[in-house]
Order: C-alpha cells, then structure tokens, then sequence
C-alpha cells in the first residue's frame, strides 16, 4: 500500500496553510506530491494549527505512562498552555492492562484508541497513524510512553530545530537501567549505534548516513508530508531510521544528537524484553550482525583468556627457563590491561555511567546470543515478535 508507486496528483485539502520552515518553493501553495491512499497527503488541514501536537503510541504500558504524561503535563505554562497552544494525544493501542485508565486520568489529555491493524502495517506505526491525521499542531512530537521529559524540553526542541534549519530532529534519550544485565548489557549496545551512526555525521546533509531515535522524533508539519508520514513506512519494523533515511533522501533536514539532559527513557524492565526488542532491532540496526557477534566472542577470549595465560605462566615450574616464562606472563598481563582501557574506551561512547561502561564485559555473553538471536530470527526465520505480535522481518 505504502510502497506503490501511484500517480501524481494534487493534494486536496484548504490550501491554508502556511509552512514553518518554508520547505515547499511558495509558502502557502499547494505542494504537487504523490497521492497515497490514507496518507496525510489527501487530508485537508485544519482550519487553524496551533504550535504543537505530542503523540504518544501506548501498548500495555501501565507501569511506564503516568510518569511519562506527567512529565508531559508539566509542560504546560502560561506562554505554553496545554489545550490552547498545543496538545497532548495518547493512541490505546489496544491495550489489555489500565493503559487507558491511567490516560483518562489526565486533563486536557485526548484519548484515542488505534484503528484496527491491517496487513502491511506494524502496530507502531498504525497507532501514531492513526493520531497523526487529527493532529493540529505546526510541529509533531512522537514520544514513546516509555520516556520522562524534562521541564523545557518540547520548547526547546522546536528552537534547536528551527535554529538548525530542519524538519526532522531526533533525540537519543538517557537510558534508564535497572537489574545487572541491563545495566552490563545496554551500553554495549549504544556504543556499537554510537560508531555506527555517529551524530555528527547523521547530522551532516553532505553524509548519506543517516539515523533517528523514535522515543523522541519531532517533525515539522510540512516536513512530514513530503515524508508521505508513517504510511510511508507503515511495514518498517525501524520506523524511526527509515524515516531519518527519507528526511535525507528529500532534503528536509534531519538533526540528531544524543541529549540526556532533555529526556530519559527506560526500555525495557525485565531481561526477558530486553532480549525480545534487541532480538528485534539489532539485525536491522546493524548489517554486519554475524561480525559484530565474532568480535564480540573475541572480545570475550581476549578479556578471559589474557589473564589465565598469564596466571599460567607465572605459575608454570620450567626452572631453566624460569624468567623467560615469567616475563611472558608479564606481557600478557601487560596486553590484558591494554586491551581492557580499549575496551572500556569503546564503551564509554555509549553515554552511560562509569559503573555501567565497567562491568559491561559481564554482558557480552549475553550480547553475543542476542546478536545471533537476532540473526537468525530475521535472516532464516524472516519473522520477529514484539509486545504480542508477529511481524515479517
């Protein structure tokens, strides 16, 4: 449905509208684009914008959204009043816990509940979807129920976008973690994104690099229908990079940078989630999945394997050689240390804590099985399964 190649046609809609960025030509004329069915392209605008809508998809997420929306609520000022200058919309995705119960319990917070999920399409992107064609605001906030927003944060966003000239812009939250496998095993993950899509770089409209972070993923009004909005991605599993693909591809600017003094995010809160939502995403986040596992593995050898050569050869009973085998294990202890402030280095671009970068090493076992979880589940499986539901990878 998405991925047709339909002819052009004339938007319909008022014609009103004035963009933010002046992306179109002429601001205020029509824009001549593809027609999509059920895309924003054949929805007319509403009779007035105002500055902002925030959508927030929720799927089971009773623990995490009442402190999500409180956060968001608290946003609201007098410059900046929620219901007036912009708005507040969660998408019950259809939900089997108190989801909706905790959302209702918000003024001035529109509930809506997601369309009936058709073929071609992932839960995600059918929620926001579903929101996105109501939504009035100049600019769009898809915010995950996971995520805790600090004072400030959605003017501030708006300004760094506009300052940068861009329509998309995309924040890396502060990763809340809990439990010992998440805490060993979460920054190995953002190091290897934060060397694979380095900010500056998906930052850099000469680079084709590109990538974006959607538990904080603002797009300009204009901005994204020149992106055909989340029908245009409806069966990607990784809405996120694929639009932050397309933002570059059409020139709208993309902006994106790690920013935890804006938002945190907690993930994931048990391993078992953790697990199902890399198994997930790694595979598609990374091309070199069966690599990135082998030296992962080595990592293990080296970090293991090092230190017991080592105690080996100091303890080794060779009397005519007995200095030449203790000065080998000095080496290798001297290697071993080396090797550990690499690792540590690499780590620590992941943005978490010193404690966390330091007892990484002990997730890498369980990296590595995820790493090929992934693999395979999308490479001979071709199919993944996230939060009650099977998707075609």
């Amino acid at each position: 449905m998405a991925r047709d190649n339909p002819e052009p046609e004339e938007i319909r809609g008022a014609g009103q509208w004035k963009p933010v960025l002046g992306l179109s030509d002429e601001p205020g004329e029509r824009v001549s684009l593809p027609v999509r069915f059920g895309t924003v392209f054949d929805q007319p605008e509403p009779e007035e914008l105002i500055e902002l809508t925030v959508i927030v998809p929720a799927r089971n997420e009773e623990q995490s959204l009442g402190e999500c929306l409180q956060s968001l609520v608290a946003q609201s000022e007098e410059i900046f009043e929620l219901g007036r200058d912009w708005e507040l919309i969660v998408v019950d995705d259809h939900s089997t816990d108190r989801t909706a119960g905790i959302a209702h319990g918000f003024p001035n917070v529109t509930l809506m509940e997601a369309a009936a999920l058709d073929k071609g399409w992932t839960g995600k992107n059918n929620a926001v979807w579903t929101a996105a064609r109501r939504a009035r605001g100049k600019w769009l906030l898809f915010t995950d129920a996971d995520t805790i927003h600090e004072p400030g944060d959605l003017h501030r966003a708006m300004h760094e976008a506009t300052r940068h000239k861009v329509g998309v812009l995309s924040y890396s939250p502060r990763q809340i973690v809990t439990g010992l496998m998440q805490r060993a095993m979460m920054p190995l993950v953002f190091c290897e994104l934060a060397l694979a899509y380095p900010p500056a770089k998906v930052s850099d409209p000469t680079q084709r690099i590109a990538a974006a972070n959607g538990q904080f993923l603002l797009i300009e009004r204009e901005a994204y229908r020149k992106l055909g909005g989340h029908a245009g991605v409806s069966d990607e599993i990784l809405e996120d990079v694929e639009l932050a693909f397309l933002a570059k591809k059409r020139r709208v600017g993309l902006w994106f940078r790690y920013a935890g003094e804006a938002v945190s995010a907690r993930m994931y809160r048990t391993t078992g989630a953790m697990i199902e939502g890399w198994t997930k995403n790694l595979a598609l986040l990374f091309d070199n999945t069966l690599a990135m596992m082998i030296w992962r593995a080595l990592d293990i050898a080296l970090l293991i394997g090092l230190p017991w050569l080592a105690i080996e050869l100091w303890n080794a009973h060779f009397t005519a050689h007995a200095l030449a085998w203790l000065g080998a294990g000095w080496v290798l202890a001297l290697l071993w240390i080396r090797n550990l402030f690499r690792f540590y280095g690499r780590v620590a671009k992941s943005n978490f804590s010193f404690v966390d970068c330091a007892i990484s090493p002990l997730g890498l076992p369980l990296f590595v099985a995820v790493l090929y979880r992934s693999w395979f589940q999308h490479r001979i499986l071709k199919r993944v399964s996230w939060k009650g539901r099977t998707y075609a990878a």
